[in-house]
């Protein structure tokens, strides 16, 4: 018995009910993480406001990146209902998501970072819809190239590719797990998240040469590959902020420490 779907009515039905699961997983653990975290002001209705910026902002990048990752498909398909169906992006989704995220805050009137919440629903809910990506198999677009490796994957058409969603499963699941263990180290509200996205965006720039590019931008890379170049300058500076500010708490701790100690 084979998991992978024989068909695209099937891999539609497998991928469309993992996927939600995840978006659902996802944001019961992000509430899950404002109880316990007590995130300040984001409880009741500004909690749901920024849930739902999320959402609306994840829905929003993820149609917007597949339209840079396959404009030849969106020239086709534009004047149709068709374009409605092309498809979603994880990397779409985590920068639109973070733009909802920040514009339902600024609505609400918050001003605190609620970024490191969002770290393990992110990493529970990508990896619950990759799950439904490698279920699609071939009728999904995240297939990685042909491989001689033990571990690749035969998705129905006689070619071992590499398994590049669960590659992203155990990435993200390392990644989230290794920033919760480094909480108490990484103490700059944000900055968890912050290297959550930046790792993952290079990860992706990285693991997304395994898979096939149909359409190639400059440098014969896809268009999501650029666009994971773009935001990584983009988000650089406040990656560094938030670096320079752990680094300057991390000098004053130990003399607070040293002086606490001679009283």
């Amino acid at each position: 018995m084979t998991l992978i779907a024989p068909d695209p009515t099937t891999a539609v039905a497998w991928h469309t009910a993992l996927e939600m699961a995840g978006v659902f997983a996802g944001i019961r653990l992000f509430a899950a993480n404002v109880r316990s975290h007590a995130i300040g002001p984001i409880t009741g209705d500004r909690g749901f406001a920024v849930a739902l910026g999320c959402v609306i902002g994840a829905i929003v990048g993820s149609r917007l990146a597949v339209f840079i990752d396959r404009p030849d498909r969106f020239l086709e398909s534009w004047s149709s209902l068709r374009v409605l169906m092309m498809g979603q992006s994880i990397i779409g989704a985590l920068i639109g998501g973070l733009v909802g995220v920040e514009l339902a805050k600024r609505r609400a009137g918050i001003a605190l970072s609620t970024g490191d919440a969002f770290v393990v629903p992110l990493a529970v809910g990508i990896a619950i819809g990759r799950i439904g990506c490698f279920v699609a198999g071939l009728h999904d677009d995240t297939y990685g190239t042909s491989t001689a490796l033990p571990w690749g994957v035969d998705f129905g058409d006689g070619v071992r590719r590499h398994p590049t969603q669960l590659y992203d499963i155990a990435f993200v699941i390392a990644l989230a797990s290794v920033l919760s263990a480094w909480r108490q180290l990484l103490r700059v509200r944000g900055l968890r998240f912050k290297l959550f996205l930046a790792a993952y965006l290079l990860w992706r720039l990285v693991v997304d040469l395994l898979k096939p590019v149909p359409f190639v931008y400059p440098g014969g890379l896809s268009g999501l590959q650029w666009l994971c170049v773009a935001f990584l300058i983009a988000y650089a500076p406040a990656l560094l902020r938030d670096m320079r500010a752990l680094a300057a708490q991390s000098r004053v701790q130990p003399s607070s420490t040293a002086r606490t100690s001679l009283r």
